[in-house]
């Protein structure tokens, strides 16, 4: 028994040295990923180029709307062939999609590029030492590594760099999330382990069920990938501004044209926000439902407008008005936005301050 206890010990403080060791190399990553965009910052070349680009489009574009009509002709077999004219015309008002993605933080710099991948690499390395860290945790307390604060903040940064990972492997155009990725990553673990750090221990009975496995990594998983739909929200907005000032003509400061311009267009990161904002919101209403069935097995009532409830139904409210403002042609680009982000702000308070500042049947997280 003591022997048990012991080796339990053992692996508690050796998944902290893996958290920290963790820290370390996630911090060397966010240090690759400031180098990446200060060598971009250095490169005109990609922008350049791509400027050229949406100049010719819409230089195209004039053209054709000016002539009506596009010509070719070839020939075949000494016969000309007139082929049917194509009317060129604008996008769907309200989309500037002749405006490319910017070329990623590198900028087409190659020594930018070179540490944008060297900073992936490492952020690899660290959330292999994460997942080890978790991992460790499990098997310290025989359980589900998230029964209080501390091992929710450890497990959803892991899954949030996890999905980062996966997008990357997926080959989407994800890696200008890499920074802000590692700085809110660091935060939380820094967070976890100053603020919410418990002592390996088992589970209060209410918590001892196997919808600890159901409900609670599904909440992870949700709000891990909500971060995620939330950095492309707010990235959106000050693209989506940064465009609106140069179809008006004005010049962007210097901060906007150095970083702004590398950015993902705001259709694109509009879209890439929506996508994942939808797919999740099943998962997030699923998670409601199987907390409530929980809570009936524990408590004995479906419901009982515990703070943790409350504010989880109020997150869903958030982005089921958010989804259908999406819907709705008056409610699109900018204030969806704001909608995205106060559900986010929803969730986060749910995470946090729930917790820290109100008493409920879900105080029992080890703050």
């Amino acid at each position: 028994m003591h022997l048990a206890v012991a080796a339990n010990e053992n692996l508690a403080e050796f998944s902290n040295l893996l958290i920290r060791s963790a820290m370390a190399v996630y911090a060397l990553a966010f240090v690759a990923h400031i180098v990446e965009w200060v060598f971009g910052s250095r490169s005109r070349v990609a922008r350049t180029a791509a400027a050229l680009r949406a100049e010719g489009a819409r230089s195209a574009e004039r053209t054709g709307a000016a002539e009506g009509v596009s010509v070719t002709v070839r020939t075949s077999g000494g016969t000309s062939v007139l082929d049917r004219p194509k009317v060129v015309t604008r996008s769907a008002a309200g989309r500037r999609a002749d405006l490319p993605d910017g070329p990623g933080a590198a900028g087409g710099d190659e020594r930018g590029d070179l540490y944008g991948r060297i900073a992936v690499s490492l952020t690899v390395l660290a959330f292999l030492l994460h997942f080890a860290a978790v991992l460790t945790r499990a098997l310290s307390v025989q359980r589900a590594p998230w029964g209080n604060m501390y091992e929710f903040s450890t497990a959803f940064s892991m899954v949030a760099v996890g999905a980062y990972l996966g997008f990357l492997v997926a080959r989407k155009n994800v890696r200008w999330i890499g920074l802000p990725l590692v700085t809110t990553v660091l935060l939380d673990l820094g967070l976890a382990i100053v603020v919410f750090y418990t002592e390996s221990d088992q589970l209060v009975p209410a918590l001892d069920s196997y919808w600890l496995w159901i409900h609670v990594s599904l909440a992870i998983v949700c709000g891990a990938l909500f971060y995620l739909g939330a950095v492309a929200t707010l990235l959106y907005l000050f693209r989506d501004r940064y465009e609106a000032k140069l179809e008006a003509g004005g010049k962007p400061g210097a901060f906007a044209s150095s970083v702004l311009e590398r950015l993902p267009s705001a259709a694109s990161l509009d879209g890439f926000a929506y996508r994942i904002n939808a797919a999740v919101f099943p998962f997030w209403t699923f998670t409601i439902i199987a907390g409530a069935i929980w809570a009936e097995n524990a408590w004995g009532r479906y419901w009982g407008w515990d703070p943790k409830e409350v504010w989880s139904f109020i997150t869903w409210v958030g982005y089921a008005c958010y989804l259908h403002a999406r819907a709705t042609a008056g409610w699109k680009g900018r204030r969806a936005a704001y909608l995205a982000l106060i559900a986010f702000l929803c969730f986060l308070f749910n995470y946090y301050g729930v917790n820290v500042f109100f008493d409920g049947l879900h105080s029992y997280a080890g703050v």
